[in-house]
């Protein structure tokens, strides 16, 4: 079926196929957003209220949970409007919109774990310099860049999507918009759509993956100069919870990448379902992390609990 090319709006799709089990498989979806919601949420509240908290090295996790939260809010509404009610048609302007906080988001948590690694490089190469190198004003600073860098490399090509023409079939592979899926849509030369993404992610979340490594072969170089064993595992210690963070996120880019690239004759149910733990596992897994690693959110979160008890 072909369009006009001033058709407004697309079509999402859930899990072709399986639509008598949408209700069943939203279940898990559901169960996987409060948990991020729940998880995320408390590890604001936490380093907001506890002052004990208030350093850089809490300050990036804020960072971290803001855009786990924001990745989320981006995209669950729509999958389980799709799931639970067939709510398929959603207007272009939205969907480029979507699409663009989708991609923003994912460059921004590449740059957040980047800002992080070099918080840990600061705490223990110059731990007596550490609070006059990372002060608020330098943090914010940080944290403005990493939004400003994502934002301006992923405008380009979701401006252009408004200028093309979209006539042919406006049903799209996923429940949510994505720039890749669209472009498919489009009547028109998209080599630079196709090009200019390739070239981000290789300029940008390769970059900081590499930046990162050397990050932490500076940092362990540091830390066997250290000659107390105790030491060594304190230093050590502080950064575990970041390299698992590190591990999820990147883990699952490859993952999906690899779908993607190689796995064209695979059921088109691994490509949604290997999307959907890209979007998931690592907002759901990160307060996991530092839950159970970082013994002052612990400390934050039993608190936390304890407060109603201790009013009553």
């Amino acid at each position: 079926m072909w369009l006009n090319t001033t058709a407004s709006h697309f079509l999402l799709t859930g899990f072709p196929g399986m639509e008598k089990a949408h209700l069943w498989i939203s279940i898990p979806l559901l169960v996987a957003y409060i948990c991020i919601l729940l998880g995320n949420g408390t590890l604001l509240f936490v380093i907001r209220d506890d002052h004990n908290l208030h350093e850089p090295m809490y300050y990036f996790l804020a960072m971290l949970a803001t855009t786990d939260l924001g990745v989320t809010l981006t995209t669950m509404p729509t999958v389980l409007g799709v799931l639970w009610f067939s709510h398929r048609e959603i207007g272009r302007g939205v969907c480029f919109s979507q699409a663009y906080f989708i991609h923003t988001l994912s460059i921004v948590e590449s740059g957040v774990l980047l800002a992080m690694a070099y918080d840990r490089f600061v705490a223990i190469r110059n731990p007596l310099r550490y609070t006059s190198i990372l002060t608020n004003t330098q943090v914010i600073k940080i944290w403005v860049g990493v939004l400003t860098r994502a934002g301006l490399s992923i405008m380009p090509i979701i401006i252009r999507l408004h200028w093309f023409p979209y006539c042919r079939s406006h049903v799209l592979s996923h429940a949510f918009c994505l720039h890749q899926d669209v472009i498919k849509l489009a009547c028109a030369d998209i080599s630079f759509n196709r090009l200019y993404p390739v070239v981000v992610v290789f300029a940008m979340v390769l970059l900081d993956f590499l930046i990162i490594f050397f990050s932490y072969i500076l940092i362990l170089k540091t830390v066997m100069g250290i000659a107390s064993g105790e030491e060594k595992a304190k230093a050590l210690n502080t950064c575990v919870s970041h390299i698992c963070c590190i591990l999820v996120f990147y883990v699952t880019v490859v993952g999906l990448t690899f779908i993607h690239r190689f796995g064209k004759h695979a059921p088109h149910v691994v490509h949604i379902t290997m999307s959907y733990v890209y979007f998931l596992f690592p907002p759901f897994m990160n307060p996991v992390i530092y839950s159970i690693k970082t013994q002052q959110i612990q400390n934050g979160i039993i608190r936390l609990l304890s407060l109603p008890c201790s009013k009553a």
